[in-house]
């Protein structure tokens, strides 16, 4: 009897992260119905739910992912990817609230998601996505292709100073500063927390 099996993968925030996952998951023939960043669904025997249970966290571990274990872990993932895509839009205009927004994809109440990030995280959501887009900055920095208003502009600041306030405060140094060091230090958006 065939069934199907759904894994909600943290840690997963990127397309290739899909392919990889997608193409390991081939090779040792486990069929992929659905793949979209955070969810895993593949056609499964009910006689071996197991084995494919096995099979699936062995791949996801030998890359760096975590299955998770609750609707809890699952919501918080869901958080994070929606944040990611977010910066990944450039430029990013929101016509809502960040609050808003998560509010109404994720169909949950802000206050249920804020709280719930905030146990298992140890951070807010707030900061969480500040860290975010002052990793998309330094990224625009790096390309040299943007003046920093053109970067303020694109990730949806008031204004240079405030973006160059964030930027210090997160990372210690001005954007300048950071545009001329010599090694550029920056941290894959998975790993920010």
């Amino acid at each position: 009897m065939e069934s199907t099996r759904i894994y909600w993968i943290m840690n997963m925030v990127c397309r290739r992260c899909l392919k990889v996952i997608k193409h390991e998951l081939e090779e040792i023939n486990i069929e992929v119905l659905s793949l979209e960043l955070g969810k895993l669904t593949v056609r499964s025997i009910k006689k071996i739910d197991k084995e494919i249970d096995s099979k699936v966290t062995d791949v996801l571990h030998s890359n760096g992912f975590e299955i998770a274990q609750s609707e809890e872990e699952m919501l918080v993932e869901e958080v994070k990817i929606t944040l990611i895509a977010l910066i990944k839009e450039l430029p990013m205009h929101l016509k809502e609230k960040t609050s808003e927004h998560l509010a109404s994809t994720l169909h949950r109440d802000y206050k249920i998601l804020s709280k719930l990030f905030s146990k298992k995280e140890h951070t807010t959501i707030e900061k969480y996505f500040i860290k975010l887009k002052i990793e998309r900055v330094k990224e625009l920095i790096q390309l040299q292709q943007y003046t920093f208003s053109d970067i303020a502009y694109m990730l949806d600041y008031s204004s240079v100073n405030h973006l160059s306030r964030q930027f210090k405060n997160i990372t210690g140094i001005s954007m300048t500063d950071y545009k001329n060091a010599e090694g550029w230090e920056r941290q894959f958006y998975d790993e920010i927390i």
